[in-house]
């Protein structure tokens, strides 16, 4: 068997929430495909990143007082945090907001453009009646116009996957303010799709690259008449890259930007491992499969061929494409706890039965998959514990002084039979039909445990005479083990590299399902694998329902929308005690004369009283934002007890207190009527 360059993608995390069990189902269903083929001897890299820009992860950042940069970072952490934990092994995490993706950008943009597929032209947008701002995607939701499902984005519906704009939505809503938005006329950048219609036909439907069942979605739902234009811009405010000679109007839209992002992390890990990204990306020998689910199969198996096609670089081999998840035959529920973030997951329950379970229930179709609790438990004990690791647990223990036979003994043909299912279990992992894998597995399990039974190797232990016997039985009965863990590698890395170390032997090659291992020591047996507590469960979700709780509150603040750019643009100082603040002596003052200061472009001179007798110069930068008539007779809050500073003006006695960035953007603070000058102000 020749060896393949095998290049592999999953869906970008979106960097705008933590990862979930479902996000896991295409994550472990990645991973084990790349597994399978490092196993079987392939050159086969995961390639990788989160998806950082739009509308989203602005709304997120501002909601959180941090830039979007800092946002993306914190959450890229978090996320690859929970890949360690589920096992999930790439080559390279990279992010779409780095500068190798602008350029890639940049290149297929100038691909487009070259070959007269851009267009500029006015679109109906929708703005906010209340604040009128322009309404990017993800601030409108209203109901799909294709399936009528309630409660969509303003781009995509997630439950029949059709695009749109969002003028598009019925009955749509602005998320800012609540309200039906109002239209306004508005640039954007479209790529003319439609010219690449008869490539696209041809790829989509040769039988090669889709599953059946996506290609002929394609067909009846998209490729049945001429291609809309590709809107592929978005009007500022918006994070993401800009596109070139708009003057900063116009922003690519994270679709365009975001499987870009495939390539980019393909090329800095070529970059810092010597290699040349061509060669995965622009080489006829090298595959290129992807793994996503159902809901963004649009703009993978459409735009995403036309952008490679365009800029001459090659298309999918393969786009492998799964369905959703549910739990207990509905809808993930945050109420009923089974909305379950990764991390919430691996505090009650080992990754490895999450693996385990969705492997066996994963096929080739595009199925939605159900994880049934009491199900979960069952195959788990039943499979894992009872049927695999068991042929372990209750024979190394026997020959841990001897190790295993110098030859192997007759076993009645079982290894050799599961050494000749080797290749149906390699063909159902090639053919993503991890489901079938498993039950081959174990009914090769289901054969090798009546073989223990018959033996009764704890009889045989009693017996001084039988110990050749006792060691050969053992013998059989962890190489059949082993062939088992051979198999179950790509699901169960973490248990292989237990019985590699048990055994002697790293488990590295799909080979060494096929011979024996003998006369090799065997270490003391540890623990691998202990059943499921149905309690764990009950543990999970309670916290998963409590952790909604937290988030789902009702924010008294949401309907004020206020920004937190401020705490981004001025960051809270160093913390200080309650002893450093009383030194500053806030008072009440009245402004009894303002006037302009001729030779300063930003000052006002204010004589404020403090009550009686007590005067105070001050010479205040307000003077783009205030009239010095206006502020005569005014409360003010002053900084009485300042050291004063000696300007060209006068002597300046103190500091009023004012917020905003400076210029106009200035304001006094007020006081509530009551207030008297000379008060302290605690």
């Amino acid at each position: 068997m020749s060896q393949r360059k095998i290049l592999v993608t999953a869906a970008l995390p979106y960097a705008n929430g933590p990862i979930h069990i479902g996000h896991l189902v295409e994550y472990v269903q990645t991973d084990v495909w790349v597994r399978f083929q490092r196993l079987r001897g392939h050159d086969c890299r995961f390639f990788w990143a989160d998806d950082t820009h739009g509308t989203a992860i602005m709304k997120s950042a501002r909601l959180a007082g941090v830039t979007e940069e800092q946002f993306i970072a914190e959450m890229s952490e978090a996320h690859q945090r929970d890949f360690d934990t589920f096992g999930i092994n790439y080559d390279h995490y990279g992010s779409t907001h780095s500068e190798t993706n602008r350029q890639l950008c940049h290149e297929i943009w100038s691909a487009f453009k070259e070959q007269d597929l851009v267009e500029r032209k006015k679109i109906v947008e929708l703005f906010d009646a209340e604040t009128g701002e322009a309404l990017p995607d993800r601030f409108v939701k209203g109901t799909c116009p294709k399936c009528k499902s309630p409660d969509q984005n303003g781009d995509n519906c997630d439950k029949c996957g059709h695009t749109y704009t969002p003028k598009d939505l019925i009955d749509p809503i602005s998320t800012i303010s609540g309200k039906p938005p109002v239209e306004g006329e508005t640039d954007h950048y479209f790529v003319k799709i439609e010219s690449l219609q008869e490539f696209l036909t041809q790829w989509t439907q040769c039988g090669e690259h889709l599953q059946d069942e996506v290609a002929n979605y394609l067909k009846g739902h998209f490729l049945n008449e001429p291609l809309r234009d590709w809107d592929v811009s978005r009007p500022k405010p918006y994070f993401g890259f800009e596109i070139p000679d708009t003057g900063g109007q116009h922003f690519w839209y994270v679709w365009f930007d975001a499987p870009i992002g495939y390539i980019a992390s393909t090329k800095e890990w070529c970059e810092a491992n010597g290699e040349d990204y061509n060669d995965w990306w622009r080489n006829e020998d090298s595959e290129i499969h992807h793994f996503l689910g159902k809901d963004i199969q649009y703009f993978h198996c459409l735009f995403w061929p036309a952008m490679l096609k365009t800029a001459g670089y090659q298309t999918p081999t393969k786009v492998h494409i799964h369905g959703f998840l549910t739990v207990d035959g509905e809808k993930m529920s945050k109420s009923k706890g089974t909305f379950i973030k990764a991390e919430t997951y691996a505090k009650h329950l080992d990754p490895a039965y999450l693996r385990y379970y969705f492997a066996s229930k994963l096929g080739p179709r595009l199925d939605d998959l159900d994880l049934n609790f009491e199900d979960f438990v069952t195959k788990v004990n039943s499979d894992l514990v009872n049927k695999i690791v068991n042929l372990a647990s209750r024979t190394a223990k026997f020959i841990k002084d001897v190790g295993l036979s110098d030859t192997y003994p007759d076993d009645g043909g079982l290894f050799e039979y599961g050494a000749q299912l080797g290749e149906q279990i390699a063909e159902a992992y090639e053919n993503c039909d991890y489901a079938k894998a498993m039950r081959l597995i174990v009914e090769l399990a289901d054969r090798a445990n009546p073989y223990v039974e018959n033996a009764e190797p704890w009889n045989l232990k009693k017996d001084p005479d039988k110990k050749q016997q006792l060691q050969d039985v053992c013998t059989v009965a962890l190489n059949l083990f082993r062939q088992l863990v051979v198999y179950l590698q790509p699901v169960l890395p973490r248990l292989a590299e237990q019985v590699g170390e048990l055994l002697n032997d790293e488990i590295t090659d799909w080979n060494q399902s096929q011979t024996p291992l003998v006369g090799t020591p065997v270490n003391k047996f540890k623990h691998l694998l202990k059943r499921i507590d149905p309690k764990d469960i009950e543990k999970m979700t309670e916290e998963s329902k409590l952790e909604v709780a937290d988030t789902d509150q009702e924010d008294p603040g949401a309907k004020y929308n206020d920004s937190g750019q401020p705490m981004i643009d001025e960051p809270l100082a160093d913390e200080c005690t309650i002893d450093d603040f009383v030194k500053v002596d806030l008072r009440v003052a009245r402004v009894i004369a303002a006037e302009h200061v001729p030779e300063a472009r930003k000052l006002l001179k204010l004589t404020l009283s403090l009550g009686g007798d007590h005067r105070r110069q001050v010479f205040a930068g307000i003077k783009a934002a205030y009239d010095p008539e206006k502020l005569v007779g005014r409360l003010v809050v002053m900084v009485a007890n300042l050291k004063p500073r000696q300007m060209k003006f006068g002597l300046s006695e103190g500091m009023v207190c004012a917020a905003g960035p400076g210029g106009q953007d200035v304001f006094l603070m007020a006081l509530d009527e009551g207030a008297q000058p000379g008060q302290r102000v605690h």
